[in-house]
């Protein structure tokens, strides 16, 4: 394995788009993932939802309304390309005020939601909340989404890795030992005893950046989030003795302050999640499952009637300000930074993936990334 032009380390939803993207510039791509445990993209609930995101004055409302055009444009490259059912559905999505705790929340996240996309998000009225997502229970207010979709993290990584094969980009299960770095340059990574040559090296290591980062005297600012997304069964054939009648995959999102569900078909039904700074701890703890199911129930009280099937733990790469780490790492040339997504990681992986690539290939990457820079971090 030599003679890349760039080397991708990490192989979860964010190198593959930068693969991906990265073979579809022309360049000669080789991916060297470790297949760490507790990546966030197996575990990601899957929202898909930047009308919603309310963080006034960030450029992440940019980059997230950047990120949801781009799904509609990678989703039928990767149809041309023959890729496998990437898990998407545009579903709608309905942002709920629940009570006294969380209306300035509620009112926040409406607010801007509407001087944002207000040709698009609308209110809805409680009786028409109910209709959407007959489980729902009481609440105070409510307005809809129609554009929030979701997508499975593990579907759409596939399927992202099937078209960036069919674009030569070469696969390697393997850790990667550290940077090859010669003359101020990156000249490839070191795995094992080998090295794998290329002239420039992107690490979206996600959680996992800094141990290939520090050692180079690079602050790579990110550090691990437990997220703990409880899976369960409701309606016929899930075994809970209900039967709605529905089809859970038509109905919408739900989100509050506090905790969202995330519908899909066949009655099963992602309920999250949990934000800990508890390092590499791929634990599911007692304390953070019961959490979720009391979030659950408290949107939705027929839950607790529904059958507990799994609980997906996933470590989200989180950086100190919160915005991804996105382009070129000063002082080492050819080496560059994909990671810090955080809870947006299959929202923002696939644009972020994009960007990050054509500044590798010497184009303009549309698309202002100065607040993203990981020179910020010096």
């Amino acid at each position: 394995m030599s003679g890349f032009d760039v080397v991708v380390v990490g192989g979860g939803l964010v190198g593959t788009a930068c693969a991906f993207e990265l073979a579809g510039e022309g360049a000669r791509v080789a991916v060297c993932d470790a297949h760490h445990a507790g990546r966030a993209t197996d575990a990601g609930a899957g929202i898909l939802s930047p009308e919603t995101l309310a963080w006034p004055g960030s450029p992440m409302l940019d980059l997230a309304d950047r990120a949801g055009t781009h799904y509609r444009t990678l989703l039928a490259e990767l149809a041309d390309l023959g890729a496998p059912d990437p898990g998407y559905a545009v579903c709608g999505s309905v942002c709920l005020g629940v009570g006294d705790g969380d209306a300035a929340h509620y009112a926040h996240t409406r607010r801007v939601a509407f001087e944002r996309h207000g040709d698009v998000v609308h209110d809805l009225s409680l009786e028409d909340a109910h209709r959407r997502f007959p489980l729902l229970g009481d609440v105070r207010a409510a307005f809809a989404n129609p554009r929030a979709a979701r997508v499975d993290g593990r579907a759409i990584t596939a399927a992202l890795e099937h078209g960036a094969r069919e674009r030569g980009v070469v696969w390697r299960v393997a850790q990667v030992a550290a940077v090859d770095v010669d003359g101020g340059r990156a000249r490839g990574v070191r795995v094992g005893d080998e090295i794998v040559a290329s002239d420039a090296v992107v690490i979206a290591g996600g959680a996992w950046t800094p141990e290939l980062a520090a050692p180079l005297g690079i602050r790579a600012g990110v550090r691990p989030f437990r997220g703990q997304i409880a899976h369960v069964g409701f309606g016929a054939g899930a075994g809970t003795g209900a039967n709605t009648g529905a089809d859970t995959g038509a109905w919408p999102i739900l989100q509050s302050s506090e905790s969202y569900v995330v519908p899909w078909p066949g009655g099963r039904l992602a309920i999250g999640a949990t934000f800990e700074d508890v390092g590499f701890d791929l634990r599911a703890t007692v304390g953070g499952i019961a959490t979720l199911f009391a979030d659950g129930v408290r949107l939705a009280p027929a839950l607790a009637d529904a059958t507990f099937l799994e609980v997906r733990v996933g470590l989200r790469p989180v950086s100190d300000d919160l915005l991804p780490i996105l382009g070129a790492v000063p002082g080492v040339g050819g080496l560059y930074l994909d990671t810090g997504h955080g809870p947006e990681g299959l929202l923002l992986g696939p644009v972020s993936g994009r960007l990050v690539a054509r500044l590798v290939c010497g184009r303009d990457p549309g698309f202002d990334l100065a607040p993203f820079s990981p020179a910020r971090l010096a």
